[in-house]
């Protein structure tokens, strides 16, 4: 895929409907809708973006989106997510570094995140971002008790 028509952006209301079907394809217990009309709207703590495409017909598609809660001065991955049909395309590293590098300019000096255990792919990229597995919170995930690998990035100087 050419990243040269690929936007990341402010999540904006006309892309909830979008962002929402990604998130219930990609996860078991998905955020409703109104939770990202929350970020959007009212935490002030929150930087909602998605990755937008402009597709060959002329219109725009939501491809992936990123919430980031910038607390003090550090930056929490909420969440993440590329729709399917868009995966193994960079694009979820594209959205983190630009979540991150702005994360950076609003104070924020260190990252940090929750993962599946069995999410390897997601694993394997934080770490290739720079992120250290920092321990497990033992059946953090309530739809089967899985455990979650805690993880950080300890300086974000470099974005």
């Amino acid at each position: 895929m050419d990243q040269s028509n690929l936007c990341i952006r402010l999540m904006e209301d006309d892309d909830i409907e979008q962002v929402t079907e990604i998130d219930r394809a990609s996860f078991s217990l998905p955020w409703p809708p109104r939770s990202f009309k929350f970020e959007i709207h009212e935490n002030s703590y929150s930087l909602p973006l998605v990755a937008e495409i402009a597709v060959e017909d002329g219109s725009k598609q939501i491809a992936g989106f990123l919430v980031i809660w910038i607390i003090i001065d550090e930056a929490h991955i909420g969440t993440i997510a590329v729709a399917d049909r868009y995966r193994q395309n960079g694009i979820a590293v594209k959205l983190m570094k630009v979540g991150l590098s702005t994360a950076a300019q609003k104070g924020a000096l260190s990252a940090l995140l929750e993962v599946r255990r069995s999410n390897q792919p997601a694993i394997t990229m934080y770490e290739k971002l720079g992120f250290i597995v920092d321990g497990v919170r033992p059946r953090y995930y309530k739809d089967n008790n899985e455990d979650a690998i805690l993880m950080s990035l300890p300086n974000l100087d470099h974005y």
